[in-house]
């Protein structure tokens, strides 16, 4: 189709690396991508309310990104590039973050049978077209399970690898836990890193561990605790019946109603509602033993558990609910970050998604971070190994071979993958101290002896 003119901002011309950001929510995974250093060119999202959000930040920061308020299901690639002055294999990173629905353990598991399933194959066809250096997804662990026609667990994620395979793209992928990098929330995601022929990248180490793993080996942090992003709010607005959409900008409502807070009073922290045998039935809403994350109140030493989209969670020390910027707190999302949409109230509903959900439903942007910033070293890498070569078939001279007299051992090492082309890298090999990437740049730009470095890939 056409595309429509739903858009806002318009492209700038940037010497950033390109990427492209598709059902791109509340922005969150976007975030961290743009601060690992990419100019993301435009973000693709239906939600109507996610985009009022992803509008008003689009404004604030002035960077030209490009909002598409469309399903992405009719929109044609060849007009996004044509709006974006996109050539294939051009662009630098496709990203996004599908529906989860369809595959979370928390849900029916229909997978493809839900019609949010298939959406999770849109990135292989806006791939095929864009030709991307770089896709990025991330999804519910749920998808390594899910099963398809056959009835066979993981049929799904097997045809999504395959998908990938046929185009050209070598898929890598691990389950990650936010928490493991300083998000203070055990959240668990599937994260897959695919990169044209042979791929290179490495997911990034943990930083941070439980408290008893910190004095080890590893010299992890220890978990951030939601107590430690909360502290310094301020009292939040009350919630106003019967109204969802507030002028304050920095969304610290509180939604709780007066029966609610009579509840939460009970519940202490850590623990939840089910587990308070001692209330009555009415208080305790018939919930059973295993009703572990319903009503629960959060601890301030420790990390949250998963924000969802069905459940709000108790503050950890006061009786309500947590509010809209409390979410974000917990999700690593910057104070000067703007969410638009209806605030609704607990038992209330809006059309589409509100701001809670809208959280809930995104990348924590510190982790889109470190994993963004890992791209960004793949991406750079590959772009030093290029500057070595000139041709790809070696035809030119190999300007990394002239530093040979500085007594270490430079060269190319051809790998062909069975392709109809040839994909090399720099070997740089001497006895001596572990590799420093500041070493090879100035082997590479100033020609100075770098003899310390080791199998530098």
């Amino acid at each position: 189709m056409a595309l429509k003119r739903n858009i806002e901002g318009s492209p700038v011309k940037s010497n950033k690396k390109k990427a492209i950001s598709l059902f791109s929510g509340a922005g969150g995974m976007d975030i961290g991508v743009r601060k690992a250093g990419f100019d993301i060119l435009a973000e693709i999202e239906f939600d109507e309310h996610c985009c009022t959000t992803l509008r008003a930040n689009a404004e604030r920061r002035k960077n030209g990104t490009m909002v598409f308020e469309t399903d992405i299901r009719t929109l044609d690639p060849k007009d996004l590039m044509k709006t974006l002055d996109l050539k294939a294999g051009s662009l630098d990173l496709l990203f996004g973050g599908p529906p989860c629905q369809s595959f979370s353990l928390a849900g029916k598991q229909l997978g493809l049978s839900d019609e949010r399933g298939p959406l999770l194959f849109e990135i292989i066809r806006f791939a095929k077209m864009l030709q991307p250096k770089v896709v990025f997804l991330e999804q519910v662990k749920g998808l390594l399970s899910s099963k398809g026609a056959e009835n066979r667990r993981g049929e799904v994620f097997e045809a999504f690898l395959k998908a990938l395979e046929a185009i050209d793209y070598t898929p890598k992928w691990r389950v990650v836990l936010a928490a493991d990098y300083g998000v203070p929330q055990m959240r668990e995601r599937l994260f897959v890193v695919a990169t044209r022929g042979r791929n290179g990248f490495l997911f990034p180490e943990r930083t941070h561990a439980p408290v008893e793993e910190c004095n080890g080996l590893f010299r992890y942090k220890p978990y951030t605790g939601s107590g430690e992003v909360l502290g310094d709010l301020g009292d939040p607005d009350p919630k106003v019946r019967g109204k969802t959409v507030y002028e304050r900008l920095d969304s610290h409502v509180d939604v709780t109603p007066a029966r609610d807070r009579e509840r939460i009073a009970q519940v202490p922290e850590g623990s939840y509602l089910a587990s308070q045998t001692h209330l009555g039935e009415e208080l305790r809403r018939g919930l059973s033993p295993k009703d572990t994350t319903k009503y629960l109140r959060l601890h301030r030493k420790r990390p949250a558990n998963t924000l969802r989209c069905g459940e709000i969670f108790y503050h950890p020390v006061e009786d309500r609910y947590l509010t809209p910027r409390e979410y974000m707190r917990i999700h690593g999302y910057p104070d000067e970050y703007i969410l638009k949409g209806p605030i609704r109230s607990r038992t209330g509903t809006v059309r589409n998604l509100d701001q809670h959900r809208q959280i809930a439903n995104s990348v924590p942007p510190p982790l889109a971070y470190v994993l963004g910033r890992q791209i960004m070293r793949f991406l750079n890498e590959v772009n030093i190994l290029a500057f070595g070569y000139g041709d790809i078939d070696g035809r030119k001279q190999n300007p990394i071979a002239k530093l040979k007299k500085s007594s270490f051992y430079a060269g190319p090492i051809a790998e062909n993958n069975g392709k109809d082309h040839a994909r090399g890298f720099v070997e740089i090999v001497k006895i001596g101290a572990p590799p420093s990437k500041d070493h090879l740049w100035r082997a590479l730009f100033k020609k100075a002896p770098c003899g310390n470095l080791r199998g530098v890939r």
